[in-house]
């Protein structure tokens, strides 16, 4: 059969999502909220060959095995599960933001991936089972299927741990990558050692759920600056409980901390802006549309123009027309 492409877009969350209580269904140990971003997407073909003793990844050009490989196969595994399948698929799938690198990009390719498999395979799945399969293969990922702002409901199970719209004030972010490089360790590894050996773990766990139910209380309201204040808020919190782990992992960068302090300033030149920082060095400011420009131009002054990228509310996944096809990696010219 012919190849199934899908699109994803990264989230940012703004509450944040730390920690597994399940690391075989990845359920998390709290919810989480986000936003879903309208730049760096992910790609993804799925094309089912028969005659393949295994399935095969090419991503971002280059055709990958190891670690890669067996994640990608182990939820192509559930998918075929799912749909009482056993054939064996070709993955393509090019990120147009870093992999790696603090940018969601696990979180939109697998978004991409169930949505292009469960098609590929004869998956009928409903908003809510799309979002659950998104979230067996990277947790986050159950919140790209979503357009705009979503919330991760933790859930008890497989059922009930699922992500959803929530209503929210116009908003977006501005993004000041501070390294594009590949994370020394991967936020996997990260949540189980912040599980096994943080003091504070628990009260991580406590005061994220009284923050998500702020959160979405806010969102709801429109009341864009407890939205700012909230995710500002945790976003540190987050990252001084994983440098609260032995040994500590520290994901931000001194130019980060800048960032930080920049968008304070632009608080007290009047400008609505608050930043925030998923497992990397990189920071996304959360901005009102017409605080954006202002935003950029300060920040380009510390990371540099090419760093700094105006990015808005984006869709959920969704699959591509038919013979749209996986586009070359950035910087090849062309798919290898």
């Amino acid at each position: 059969m012919s190849a199934v492409t899908a699109r994803a877009h990264p989230n940012i969350a703004l509450i944040k999502y730390w920690g597994k209580k399940d690391e075989e269904l990845i359920l998390p140990v709290a919810g989480s909220l986000s936003l879903t971003l309208d730049a760096f997407a992910t790609t993804t073909s799925v094309e089912l060959r028969e005659g393949l003793a295994e399935d095969r990844l090419e991503l971002d050009g280059l055709v990958r095995d190891g670690e890669q490989l067996a994640r990608v196969s182990a939820f192509l595994d559930h998918v075929r599960s799912l749909a009482g399948a056993s054939g064996r698929a070709v993955v393509r799938s090019v990120n147009e933001a870093p992999t790696a690198a603090g940018l969601a990009s696990s979180a939109s390719g697998f978004a991409a991936l169930a949505m292009a498999a469960s098609a590929a395979y004869g998956l009928d799945l409903d908003a809510r089972g799309l979002s659950r399969l998104a979230r067996r293969g990277s947790g986050s990922a159950a919140r790209s299927l979503v357009d705009g702002v979503a919330v991760w409901h933790a859930g008890t199970d497989d059922e009930s741990s699922y992500a959803e719209a929530v209503p929210a004030p116009p908003m977006g972010m501005v993004i000041a990558t501070v390294d594009g490089g590949p994370k020394a360790v991967s936020s996997r590894e990260a949540m189980r050692r912040t599980v096994q050996t943080s003091p504070y773990f628990s009260a991580w766990v406590s005061s994220t759920e009284d923050y998500l139910e702020r959160m979405v209380t806010a969102c709801r309201a429109g009341d864009f600056t407890t939205i700012g204040q909230l995710t500002e808020a945790h976003a540190l919190r987050m990252h001084a409980l994983i440098a609260s782990t032995e040994p500590p992992i520290r994901y931000l960068r001194p130019r980060s901390v800048e960032v930080f302090d920049a968008v304070a300033g632009l608080r007290e030149d009047g400008v609505e802006a608050w930043a925030t920082a998923d497992a990397g060095p990189n920071v996304a400011v959360l901005v009102q549309p017409q605080g954006a420009a202002e935003t950029a131009a300060r920040l380009a002054a510390i990371v540099g123009v090419d760093q700094v990228r105006v990015v808005g509310a984006g869709p959920g996944a969704h699959l591509l027309p038919e013979g749209c096809e996986v586009p070359p990696a950035p910087g090849t010219g062309t798919q290898e």
